[in-house]
């Protein structure tokens, strides 16, 4: 079901701090930059590999992203794998039991479609199903 690690999301509170720190440790550049508003943030990819890290700065403290920063602070905020049938895969999940957040899949970044999956039936790790365009 799972054919990749798409990317790891990390929140942070100063996005362009954050870019230059990888762009100094890496000394890789950003290859896309958009902020999603229906998810409450701008974010920004570097390519890792045939994956990508995901710099995630909230539009808002009431958004998910704002909400997690202001509990946790700055660090790993989820994971997301990508999958080549998302509806397929959350039908799976849910036949295993497991809760969903998004019962159908919703518009992502980079034109994907994508699903979220409970932090609590996944050892505690936000999880986001990614299909690509």
């Amino acid at each position: 079901m799972l054919d990749d690690v798409d990317h790891v999301g990390i929140a942070t509170t100063d996005l362009e701090a954050e870019v230059e720190r990888y762009r100094r440790a890496f000394d890789i550049e950003p290859v896309h930059r958009e902020t999603v508003e229906s998810q409450g943030v701008e974010e920004v990819l570097f390519r890792a590999g045939t994956s990508y890290v995901q710099l995630l700065r909230p539009l808002g403290p009431d958004t998910p992203v704002g909400r997690f920063l202001a509990r946790r602070g700055e660090g790993v905020h989820h994971v997301g794998y990508r999958v080549g049938d998302i509806r397929a895969a959350i039908k799976h999940l849910e036949r295993a039991g497991l809760r969903v957040i998004d019962p159908e899949p919703r518009p992502g970044s980079r034109g994907t479609t994508v699903a979220f999956v409970h932090p609590k039936a996944m050892g505690g790790v936000l999880v986001e199903l990614v299909q690509e365009a």
